[in-house]
């Protein structure tokens, strides 16, 4: 699975590297080493606009919260979605046909069974394009021109853990390669197989550093948290 993940990219960063065309966010996000469920992250997305899609930058929650949810508690067990799956789950149907989205990311953390955690990276350090879906969800509870109505919500997608990665955690996130980015973003295109050609296990491309224990408490935060030990 992902659950903690690292990142730092500024959205000028984010922006050169996506091809984003509209910033909608409206407070920057500060770097983060320990990005946990339930915070806010950046994510890329297309969204029609003029009849064309228009790739845009904005803040969501980590952990899917369905359109049809009473509450958005639901979130914080939906924060990996399964690649063989998500197609055909009630919480995650809408959104893979529709709404998918990438997630920008330095790196992100696994645990072993003996809890000893890792931190997964690119050799050199890149972005990690996070293959994720998300969704939108209507607080009942506020008037339909509160800006705080609507609440974007992301999940990560993850598959079979392989390769370097393997050896840590039996499921790793998936990648959109760069070559993949308007295709898999794409709100109209939706052919199963296709989208899951597009990805890549993540394992398959990073290198695992173990790291120190501080990253197993959420509070905990800064450069040491990826500061290879052992």
């Amino acid at each position: 699975m992902c659950g903690r993940y690292v990142s730092r990219l500024a959205p000028e960063q984010i922006v050169e590297e996506f091809g984003v065309e509209r910033v909608a966010v409206s407070e920057v996000l500060e770097p983060d080493f320990n990005v946990a469920p339930t915070k806010q992250v950046y994510a890329v997305l297309d969204r029609l606009h003029d009849d064309r899609p228009e790739r845009q930058l904005r803040a969501v929650r980590w952990g899917l919260v369905p359109s049809w949810a009473k509450d958005l508690n639901i979130g914080r067990k939906l924060i990996n979605a399964r690649l063989e799956s998500a197609d055909e789950k009630p919480a995650f149907r809408k959104a893979w046909e529709k709404r998918r989205a990438i997630l920008p990311a330095d790196g992100f953390y696994e645990w072993t069974t003996e809890k000893v955690p890792f931190y997964l990276h690119l050799p050199d350090d890149g972005v990690l394009a996070l293959a994720a879906l998300y969704e939108l969800w209507r607080d009942p509870a506020l008037p339909k021109d509160d800006p705080d109505a609507w609440l974007w919500s992301a999940v990560v997608l993850t598959t079979v853990a392989t390769d370097e990665g393997g050896r840590v955690h039996d499921r790793a996130p998936l990648i959109v390669p760069a070559e993949a980015y308007d295709a898999w973003l794409s709100p109209t295109g939706h052919d199963t197989d296709e989208l899951r050609g597009l990805l890549v296990p993540a394992t398959s491309l990073v290198v695992a550093d173990e790291v120190s224990r501080e990253v197993n408490n959420v509070r905990n935060n800064g450069p040491s948290l990826i500061t290879r030990v052992g």
